[in-house]
């Protein structure tokens, strides 16, 4: 199955080409990530392979999105049927919110140990490797630990997200918590300039030792032993227990279908419901550009309405009192589409019961294709890096609360409402391709858009990218970038919206596609507002 648009329509000036290939294709966030990943293809290897050499290298890359101690998601494509991979890791068995507010905290916080879960990219890796990739698994691992050790250039987003995430928090603490990652990732009080060489030579060994163990040590071996003693030796509550129990699971991927088209998602306790939820709002009204502003008005208004939703709702789905069929029933869509009007409404959860990230996506030449995203979540994670490794853990259990009535209230062995998630464009039941778009809770928002740019307006992968962005951050509030037009923001306005124009877009998210088009042929693009980068062949 092939997707037709028109190559040379542009209704907005693109800062970047279409990229075309046959017999493989890489596209993420860094360029030297996406040639890696190209080159396993050139050496036998298939997208799965692909993916996981170049999500490897994005941990030494691209460390201020996502690390070693991070979680990934996927979903591939293999042999006529998509498949999906849960790599989020659970609380640790201490966790309970009792103890956490006993320590005086009225919410989830975003650095230190506390919202420390299990690392579950590694165990990621692993599975795929283990049940779709060609080539041995040690073999994924060479151009990252090359970079690690040897050195790369920082490109210039990163850098300047780097020395962001120093000023904001780094700078200023003295918690000797955080001096190993003034050691791993700062010099003297300050970060790399953008084409700076830069060595990791903890990573290098570290991945050296994964790739050796098969991810053994990690889990259950020495590398466990040295995240264990770390924890214990400075307040933490995750254990060797917590590590060895874990593993990535496999899960059947959810999705709508939306004028003729199916999206494909993550089940929860990822948040790519939210995006199918808002998708199902929208099918039922009536859309005519991407710059009218009353399109724009009710993709916002259908956006908050399935946020706040997935706020309420979507948790470990152990936990959940909802089921995914009841949110994502276009009977309820129905129901929540009557709420939009003319004007911004303050948005409120409904009961269908009653009715920091990286992103990459690679293609094969025997049809295979992944959508793949790993992340740290807040920048750098929790700040907590463990000495001698450059494992940087993530904190992904700030998306927990404190709330002891609630789904998503922390608790042992539970997993957090996950913001991270790959996307997958199918036309009856056939592949199309893979998208995404990073950025915490711009995600689901990003998808919506870039979907309907796809789908409703006829644009090409990378006029879809490209497109001025919006995104809701709570209330009434919408952020827009320089480039959305002047009169649409104007109307919206007029309509109740509290508008921010942004001076810079790495916030609106940084996004990658990958589809065959009509002639069967691989179509790239990357995303404008990061390094972002399509290798070919």
């Amino acid at each position: 199955m092939s997707f037709e648009f028109d190559a040379l329509k542009y209704s907005y000036p693109s800062r970047r080409s279409l990229v075309y290939g046959r017999r493989g294709m890489v596209s993420t966030s860094q360029p030297l990530a996406a040639q890696a990943g190209l080159d396993i293809i050139k050496k036998g290897g298939n997208a799965v392979d692909a993916a996981i050499a170049t999500a490897i290298c994005m941990t030494v890359l691209e460390p201020t999105s996502n690390g070693i101690g991070g979680d990934c998601f996927a979903l591939v494509w293999m042999k006529d049927k998509l498949y999906g991979l849960n790599a989020s890791g659970h609380a640790p068995e201490l966790a309970n919110a009792k103890d956490i507010k006993a320590k005086g905290y009225s919410e989830m916080p975003v650095h230190g140990w506390i919202p420390v879960t299990v690392p579950g990219a590694v165990s990621g890796w692993v599975e795929l490797s283990k049940r779709f990739g060609k080539l041995e698994f040690e073999e994924l691992f060479e151009s990252a630990i090359e970079y690690a050790e040897n050195g790369y250039p920082v490109s210039p987003v990163i850098s300047r997200l780097w020395e962001n995430e120093y000023e904001e928090f780094f700078k200023d603490t003295e918690d000797p918590l955080f001096d190993e990652w003034k050691r791993v990732f700062s010099d003297n009080g300050r970060t790399p300039s953008a084409g700076e060489i830069w060595t990791l030579k903890d990573h290098a060994k570290t991945l050296r030792e994964i790739a050796q163990t098969k991810g053994e040590s990690f889990y259950r071996g020495a590398l466990a032993d040295k995240i264990d003693e770390h924890s214990r030796n400075t307040g933490g509550l995750i254990r060797k227990e917590d590590l060895a129990k874990f593993k990535a699971e496999w899960v059947e991927p959810i999705s709508t279908s939306y004028k003729g088209y199916e999206i494909n998602e993550i089940p929860p306790n990822g948040h790519g419901i939210v995006a199918l939820m808002a998708l199902n709002i929208m099918e039922g009204l009536d859309v005519k550009t991407h710059d009218d502003a009353e399109t724009i008005h009710r993709q916002i208004e259908a956006m908050k309405l399935a946020f706040v939703d997935g706020q309420r709702y979507v948790s470990d789905p152990r936990y959940m009192k909802v089921t995914k069929e009841e949110l994502l029933s276009k009977e309820y869509a129905e129901e929540r589409r009557e709420l939009i009007g003319h004007d911004a409404i303050m948005p409120e959860y409904g009961d269908p019961s009653c009715g920091g990230t990286i992103y990459l996506c690679t293609a094969d030449g025997e049809g295979n294709m992944v959508s793949y995203i790993q992340s740290n979540y807040c920048g750098f994670g929790s700040g907590i890096v463990v000495p001698g490794t450059g494992i940087a853990l993530h904190n992904r259990g700030n998306n927990f609360n404190l709330d002891e009535n609630s789904e998503n209230c922390i608790g042992a062995n539970k997993k957090p409402y996950h913001t991270i998630i790959p996307g997958f464009l199918t036309k009856d039941g056939k592949p199309v391709g893979p998208f995404g778009v990073m950025g915490g809770f711009m995600q689901p928002q990003g998808h919506l858009q870039v979907m309907m740019n796809t789908i409703d307006f006829g644009m090409n992968p990378q006029e879809a990218l490209d497109a001025p962005r919006w995104q809701w951050v709570g209330g009434k509030k919408i952020q827009v970038e320089r480039a959305f037009p002047f009169a649409v923001t104007e109307e919206l306005v007029r309509r109740g919206h509290e508008i921010t124009v942004l001076p810079e877009s790495t916030s609106m998210g940084r996004g990658q596609i990958i589809m065959r088009d009509e002639h069967g042929t691989l179509v790239g693009a990357s995303e404008p507002r990061t390094d972002g980068f399509v290798a070919a062949w």
